[in-house]
């Protein structure tokens, strides 16, 4: 029986080591609504419902234009959508009851985040230059090579759809490239994930309008 998709460990892999390597999280310094000498990682575009970003146990609400940093832990709330501008060329929308770390980001030059709960679309412009980016979560990482991509809960596993570019799911020591208009699936954390294959039109509907 595969185990609830909620019940999530934060946790997950690294580029570079694939079966278990800690993961480094940013220090965040900060006062009661003031960010001191934090890295910027980017901005809200848009937002419905609540959201907040966390940092040594201090909690923000945001709204658009705020700012998000490096070590900051961004929350929807129920029935919420967030929508955050990384640099001007990539965009990365959160579902409701979505947990998402931002461990590292250089804007357009790469970085690290830690999916913890939830699900995520990301897109990046077409045309831009590759960058190295990775989204670890329980269930494997996923390497981005530019790309407009979902990941979360989809028909009761941990799925992951490529809408352009490509995506490599590293779970269970197996790699499963997925490609334009293919998808896998997670089933349980350790488990290795499915050959990349299509998704029906009401699947990939569905899946896209959790994070819309």
């Amino acid at each position: 029986m595969s185990e609830p998709y909620d019940d999530w460990a934060q946790r997950g892999l690294t580029r570079r080591h694939v079966l278990g390597a800690g993961v480094h999280l940013v220090a965040v310094s900060m006062l009661p609504g003031v960010a001191q000498a934090l890295a910027p990682a980017g901005e809200v575009a848009s937002v419905r419902g609540l959201a907040e970003a966390e940092a040594n146990g201090l909690k923000r609400a945001l709204a658009i234009k705020a700012p998000v940093y490096e070590g900051e832990l961004v929350v929807t709330g129920d029935d919420a959508r967030l929508a955050l501008m990384l640099g001007a060329k990539s965009v990365l929308r959160l579902g409701a009851q979505t947990r998402v770390r931002i461990d590292r980001y250089l804007v357009d030059a790469g970085g690290e985040f830690d999916l913890q709960s939830g699900a995520i679309e990301f897109e990046r412009a077409r045309g831009v230059p590759k960058a190295d980016l990775n989204f670890r979560s329980a269930y494997g990482l996923i390497a981005v090579r530019g790309t407009k991509f979902f990941a979360g809960p989809s028909n009761g596993v941990f799925g992951v759809f490529v809408d352009h570019g490509r995506v490599d799911v590293v779970a269970g020591t197996k790699v499963v490239a997925v490609g334009p208009g293919l998808g896998t699936n997670i089933s349980a954390r350790g488990e290795p994930p499915t050959p990349a294959a299509k998704w029906k039109p009401e699947r990939i509907k569905a899946a896209l309008a959790s994070v819309r």
